[in-house]
């Protein structure tokens, strides 16, 4: 597994396309939906052209601050046009907006990262 700090989006061959960051308590599709976004245990990365998902973990989720703009610096520098989570802070969200990456607020919905990896597929 490969964490956000080792993520090398320059040598990275697998998410050449539009990609989809969806927060996650775990690093599997069966892990459930994490509310949080720069608190979240992992990112499931999906290319939404083949489908295929990455799951990195969140080195920054135990930060004393900042933990959100930090996720979003990296997602950027990532290449992902579109976030999905519970909840973004004013300072990600506004960093997220300046450089048009979507975000999607989902209320607690008790889904797994797989089922709304289907329902983006979809």
């Amino acid at each position: 597994m490969t964490s956000l700090d080792e993520y090398d989006p320059i040598n990275e061959n697998k998410f050449r396309h539009m990609k989809t960051v969806i927060t996650s308590s775990g690093e599997s599709l069966a892990s459930s939906f994490d509310m949080r976004f720069g608190r979240a245990a992992y990112f499931c990365v999906l290319d939404q052209e083949s489908g295929r998902t990455e799951f990195l973990e969140n080195v920054n989720k135990d930060d004393s601050h900042g933990a959100g703009t930090k996720v979003a610096e990296k997602l950027i520098e990532m290449g992902v046009k579109k976030a999905v989570s519970g909840d973004f802070g004013p300072k990600a969200k506004e960093l997220l907006e300046k450089f048009h990456v979507q975000m999607v607020v989902l209320q607690n919905t008790g889904q797994s990262v797989g089922d709304i990896v289907k329902k983006m597929k979809n």
